[in-house]
């Protein structure tokens, strides 16, 4: 049987590849060279997803593959060693991979060159790994209903409670600096650029929080755990903080009744971002008074939300803002009250917040229809709360 050879960098590996790695094997056995990580980098100018050595073992796993190997040549043909090994009847090529230094090198070496149209299996879509960089990305966001800064020590230490959060799809504009978490999000981006992987969520959220809050990070600021748990761990979640980083606690609810009551009753109107060089702590007055406030509105905003009672939890939901702002004055900075102002009057909104340690942003309102208020307000974007699963 003929030996076929093929090689390329299979960094998002997707159908398209498996395709291709299909109609080479009918030309006899296949053997794949994969382009280093220092290669990809020399020719792409960007690190690769996933290492030479995840992409090796995903490869060989293909069931159309002989052999795989880890290109050891450098530049357009960095599989120059590699044909050296397999010693190949055939080298063939995509259509949009073929260039006349391939068909040369076949020339000199006295192998077939073959060259295939990129064509998708019946009933799937054609796919690049270019097309699917262009993919806007998948990784959620959070919204903390309650308890917000009681996941920092200094908070907690005076008495300890919950923060609530909720993950959200992306299915609006997540802008920087606007309370949703957006550096822990890009941190997210560094290792998982597209979408969270498919494992345990809680530990998902720990090896997240682990990955911000590094040992060398410069400005000696702990992220809050909050915003990794809320962005990792899917639907409502309450998480429970005793003068420690990381909560003792992590309860969930994935009642899809009650993530659509929530759904019907949340909308966020979009301010101006924080204010770069802006300092939220500054001016904090954190005493026991404050903190007990805070906890003891977190605990009676779940209970409202497990109970659906709209009432309670715009009360609830408000003191839990008028606690975080008692201890720290300044998240509200610039045009955040005149925003306050105008949407607190309106006959709809029941509640108010900003997201995160908020000094602009958004205002995360509690409202009797969100449909109906959205409809009227063509600022105004309604959530969708991420279900149970990845």
């Amino acid at each position: 049987m003929k030996k076929v050879f093929v090689s390329g960098c299979y960094d998002l590996l997707h159908s398209g590849h498996v395709e291709f790695f299909r109609q080479a094997s009918q030309y006899g056995e296949l053997y794949v060279g994969i382009g280093s990580d220092a290669t990809i980098l020399e020719l792409k100018h960007h690190h690769t997803v996933y290492s030479e050595q995840e992409r090796l073992f995903m490869v060989q796993s293909i069931r159309y593959v002989k052999q795989a190997f880890i290109n050891r040549g450098s530049g357009i043909l960095d599989f120059v060693p590699t044909l050296d090994i397999v010693q190949p009847d055939i080298l063939l090529v995509n259509s949009d991979g073929s260039s006349p230094l391939k068909e040369q090198l076949c020339r000199e070496r006295g192998m077939e060159y073959v060259v295939l149209d990129r064509v998708p299996q019946t009933g799937l879509e054609a796919r690049s790994s270019t097309s699917l960089k262009q993919t806007p990305c998948q990784l959620p966001t959070r919204l903390d209903l309650a308890g917000t800064w009681i996941d920092q020590p200094y908070v907690s230490q005076y008495a300890p409670g919950w923060a609530i959060t909720i993950s959200l799809e992306p299915t609006f504009e997540i802008r920087e600096r606007c309370g949703l978490s957006t550096s822990t999000r890009n941190i997210i981006k560094r290792i998982w650029p597209y979408q969270l992987p498919n494992m345990d969520p809680e530990t998902l959220a720990r090896l997240v929080f682990c990955f911000e809050n590094h040992p060398e990070r410069e400005d000696g600021i702990v992220s809050g755990a909050q915003d990794a748990i809320g962005i990792c761990v899917p639907g409502l979640c309450r998480h429970w903080y005793d003068n420690h980083f990381w909560p003792s606690r992590i309860e969930t609810c994935q009642d899809p009744v009650i993530l659509e009551w929530l759904e019907q009753h949340l909308v966020m109107i979009p301010m101006d971002p924080r204010p770069a060089g802006c300092s939220v702590v500054t001016g904090k007055d954190i005493t026991p008074v404050k903190v007990r406030a805070l906890a003891d509105a977190a605990e009676r905003c779940w209970k409202a939300i497990m109970e659906r009672d709209l009432t309670a939890f715009a009360s609830s939901y408000l003191d839990s803002f008028h606690a975080q702002t008692a201890m720290f004055p300044a998240m509200i900075q610039g045009s955040v009250q005149s925003y306050i102002d105008r949407y607190s009057v309106m006959e709809q909104v029941l509640a108010w917040k900003m997201p995160g340690a908020g000094a602009g942003g958004y205002l995360a309102l509690v409202v009797s229809d969100a449909a109906g208020f959205a409809a009227a307000d063509t600022q105004a974007i309604r959530l969708t709360i991420r279900r149970g699963g990845l």
